[in-house]
């Protein structure tokens, strides 16, 4: 199962959930994001880098706000090669510049969600050159 299979398992699972259990989930929650913290605290650069690079060890540290890189960064890692520019970054909003050649939005706000999950916003600005400039917000 995927992990985003997985993960919308559980959402589906504690929505329905009696609060006792929601209850439990929370204290397990709490329990596992104190253990990240402490190993977090552990590791050393290197070590930190390779937790965040497995994709189910990355979303467990962006559950907990542990993430060793910073979401421009990693916006700007999954973008590299597409031509578009992160114009900003505040908050939960990404801020994009796309290149007049044709990119597709869709494709670059998947990228930059599947990069940086805690994103609620993309908004796409029209290319550099001005031409066919826009605005569009998911």
């Amino acid at each position: 199962m995927s992990l985003n299979a997985r993960i919308g398992r559980i959402e589906s699972l504690l929505e329905r959930a009696e609060p006792p259990a929601v209850e439990l989930a929370q204290a397990l929650l709490d329990l596992y994001g104190e253990g990240l913290t402490r190993i977090m605290a552990a590791a050393d650069d290197d070590l930190a880098a390779r937790l965040a690079a497995d994709d189910v060890v990355a979303h467990l540290l962006l559950l907990h706000d542990l993430h060793p890189i910073d979401v421009r960064t990693r916006v700007e890692d999954a973008l590299r090669g597409t031509g578009a520019e992160v114009v900003a970054v505040e908050g939960d909003l990404v801020r994009l510049r796309l290149p007049d050649d044709g990119s597709s939005a869709d494709a670059v706000r998947r990228a930059v969600r599947d990069a940086a999950p805690e994103v609620e916003q993309v908004e796409i600005v029209g290319p550099a050159s001005g031409v066919g400039a826009g605005r569009w917000t998911t």
